[in-house]
């Protein structure tokens, strides 16, 4: 062979070469399955979040992406919203229902994808709503029921209304669907797996079996991780025979519950087998949104596993237990039923467990839920009481109870299933009885500071925990200073009632205390009452006062004393009563302290009687600091509703009398010695603050002609001529004299 087809042989061969193993690296990827989740945060912000399952065991660790695309379509026209790039936030293993069930052929990784987005109501508020979409390839090459899967895409989608409606935030978020499944299926065995999701907003969710989408991804090495195009995206292509109904070929083929969201199949060949589950969401029966999700279960060869059984026998009765026929009637004596569980294969572990069917509430007891059959040392037969609770009421109604035996048979445990139907009433329970030591007659009589003390009983036929508590009509007892001391002896709860009796209040005497005793048996509230009225047996009489001097009485205009300056008042005041309470004798000026007035008062005070005497000096001190003078004389006795006496007394300094002030109303001033001057000696005289301020002379035409502070003034008219002028005189307290005196010359 020559150089040139040597060469050409090399590059051929070369060529081959690296095709082959970019179509490994394609084919190697190994995608088990996955969904999208779109969640609600606050405002506009949400949560996205892809979940990619990876197939641990050949899967090619190179097709392990750090981040993925997703992108937002509008329904209605297909446009491109937004790509979001996701980045890797999480990879863990999926774990097997039962780990002592582990295939080392089979092996799962969770892949989390997610990033918080921003959804604005300006752009995400078109009424068709809109779709999220990621495509990948490619599926793994071992899948036995579609054409062609290791050529095959995935492409990961959900929808979502539009986050504004009619100007209101319409806020939503997807439905979590289902927990990731690891588990593998036994050909000829029944699988089964809870698929149902959960609803954040409470919307009704729906479960349907749909076919996988392919979408437009390609085993090309380009396009093995593409940005998505908008729908609509092509499905994968089933083998012949098999169809969305029909995905996992068995007896009965799958299934999945459409409210429950349960799978199940018989599978009836081995294999790795794809499917595909769509969810919606519903809200007020208007479609709202939808997940899907991709995923794959292998049927593999298992070792034969028998069922266990499970028998359910009553106290009394002879035969087993028949569901459908036998209905339990929970009584007193009666409340538990005999399960007996066992299993045909050797070292078979078995646990109970329970499940109501058409009722909520407290469930039985088990006295044993789990143990192991047909081992060295263990029986062959297990036996549990299932003992009903004593509380238990079903009102009449027929409760339904799955009763439930399972094994730890691979792939999933193996059940028998006994519903059991029952009815039950309570335990009958009398009502608490309470007894007190008050009494026989009632009302109670105290007076007011006198304490009062009985003790109460309680006691419960059935021995029942009770509870021992103190109310009042119509007011608190504890502000009152009431007090209720309880403790436990001999089964019966006892307490001790204290109380010093208040002084009464002007609208009530009397106080009806009521303890009540209470059990409550089965969350019924069963009680007795005790009323104990309490009377406060209180009369008083009001005290008198007298005075040496007349007084005022209360409310009436006070007492008017006068006394010139120098003067002095005094009266002495004398407080009696009849009850022998303690008296207090007061006197207060009103907005004034005695002593600054010049008064005194000197009380004696004791019981039944109290005595003071009152003095006053007039002073002119008093009168031009304090002006007018009122004192207020109170008699207080020291009792629960007391009647004070009042009395007032007005004081005031009198004035000299200026009624008979006749000044001079003509002078001659001519010099022969006889009225010649203008003088005013009997002026009213000065008294505290009424003083000789100014005298003023003015002519007919206002003018003024004479003007001196001096009290003894003496004019002589200066060169006026003969005629009538006008004279002014002013005090200080602006009191004022006027009159006309004429210069006769």
């Amino acid at each position: 062979m020559n150089a040139f087809l040597q060469r050409f042989s090399f590059r051929k061969y070369a060529g081959l070469l690296l095709l082959l193993l970019i179509s490994q690296v394609a084919h190697a990827t190994h995608i088990v399955g996955g969904e999208l989740d779109l969640q609600y945060k606050s405002g506009g912000s949400y949560q996205l979040t892809l979940t990619l399952y990876f197939d641990a065991i050949n899967g090619s660790p190179g097709a392990l992406d750090n981040d993925l695309t997703a992108t937002i379509f509008e329904k209605g026209t297909n446009r491109r919203m937004q790509d979001i790039v996701l980045p890797l936030t999480n990879n863990t293993f999926v774990a097997y229902t039962n780990p002592a069930c582990t295939s080392p052929s089979l092996s799962t990784r969770q892949l989390i994808y997610s990033r918080a987005i921003d959804l604005p109501a300006a752009s995400y508020s078109n009424g068709t709503g809109y779709y999220v979409a990621v495509e990948r390839c490619c599926r793994n090459n071992g899948i036995s029921n579609i054409v062609a899967p290791g050529d095959a895409g995935q492409t990961f989608y959900l929808e979502f209304p539009a986050v504004s409606r009619r100007g209101q935030p319409f806020i939503d978020s997807t439905p979590r669907i289902f927990p990731p499944l690891s588990d593998y299926a036994c050909r000829g065995e029944l699988f089964y797996y809870n698929f149902g999701g959960q609803d954040i907003d409470g919307d009704s969710l729906v479960y349907e079996l749909v076919t996988p989408l392919n979408g437009h991804s390609t085993a090309a090495p380009t396009n093995s991780k593409p940005l998505a195009l908008p729908a609509p995206y092509g499905n994968i292509t089933w083998n012949a025979g098999l169809s969305a109904t029909n995905q996992i070929p068995g007896t009965p083929t799958l299934s999945i519950g459409r409210q429950t969201g349960r799978l199940e199949v018989r599978p009836s060949q081995l294999g790795l087998f794809v499917f595909g589950i769509r969810c919606s969401e519903y809200r007020k029966g208007e479609k709202i949104g939808e997940v899907r999700r991709d995923f794959q279960l292998k049927v593999l060869n298992c070792p034969q596993n028998q069922a266990p059984s499970l028998t359910v026998r009553t106290t009394g009765r002879t035969r087993a237990y028949r569901e459908g026929v036998d209905t339990l009637r929970l009584t007193t004596s009666n409340r538990c039923a005999t399960l007996r569980f066992t299993d045909l294969d050797p070292a078979s572990r078995l646990s109970l467990s329970l499940h109501p069917v058409n009722f909520t509430g407290a469930l039985p007891e088990l006295s044993l839920a789990q143990g192991t059959v047909r081992t060295q040392g263990a029986p062959d037969t297990l036996v549990s009481q299932l003992c009903f609770p004593a509380c238990l009421d079903t009102k009449g109604k027929v409760y339904l109870l799955d009763v439930i035996v399972a094994d730890d048979g691979c792939s999933l445990p193996k059940r028998d299933t006994v519903q059991v139907a029952f009815t039950s009433q309570p335990d009958p329970n009398a009502a608490p009885s309470l007894v007190s030591t008050a009494g026989p007659t009632f009302p109670l009589h105290v007076r007011p500071g006198a304490t009062i003390t009985f003790d109460l009983t309680a006691t419960d036929p059935e021995n029942d925990p009770l509870t021992l508590e103190m109310t009042g009509r119509g007011f608190a007892p504890t502000s009152l200073g009431a007090q209720l001391v309880q403790g436990i002896s001999n089964n019966q709860l006892r307490g001790r009632f204290t109380w010093r009796a208040p002084c009464p209040t002007a609208s009530k005497s009397l106080y009806e205390f009521e303890f009540t005793a209470a059990a409550s048996p089965c969350n019924t509230k069963q009680t007795a009452s005790v009323v104990v009225p309490i009377q406060i047996d209180y009369q008083n009489v009001g005290p008198t006062l007298t005075s040496s001097q007349p007084l005022a009485l209360t409310g009436e205009a006070p007492v008017v004393v006068r006394r010139p300056l120098g003067g002095t008042y005094e009266v002495t005041l004398e407080g009696l009563d009849a009850d022998a309470d303690q008296l207090t004798l007061t006197a207060a000026g009103k907005d004034f302290d005695l002593a600054a007035a010049g008064m005194s008062f000197e009380p004696h005070n004791g019981a039944g009687r109290a005595t003071g005497v009152f003095r006053w000096q007039a002073s002119c001190d008093a009168v031009t600091a304090l002006g007018a003078l009122e004192v207020t004389f109170q008699l207080q006795e020291a009792t629960c509703l007391p009647k004070p006496q009042i009395r007032t007394v007005r004081f005031e300094v009198t004035n000299t009398d200026t009624a008979s002030f006749l000044p001079p109303n003509v002078f001659t001033p001519n010099n022969d010695g006889k009225n010649d001057f203008f003088t005013m000696p009997a002026l009213p005289p000065d008294f505290c603050d009424s003083r000789f301020a100014v005298i003023r002379i003015f002519t007919r035409w206002g003018n003024e002609v004479y003007r001196t502070t001096d009290r003894t003034f003496s004019w002589d008219g200066g060169q006026l001529p003969s005629g009538a002028y006008l004279y002014l005189i002013e005090y200080t307290n602006k009191k004022r004299f006027k009159g006309l005196v004429t210069i006769a010359r």
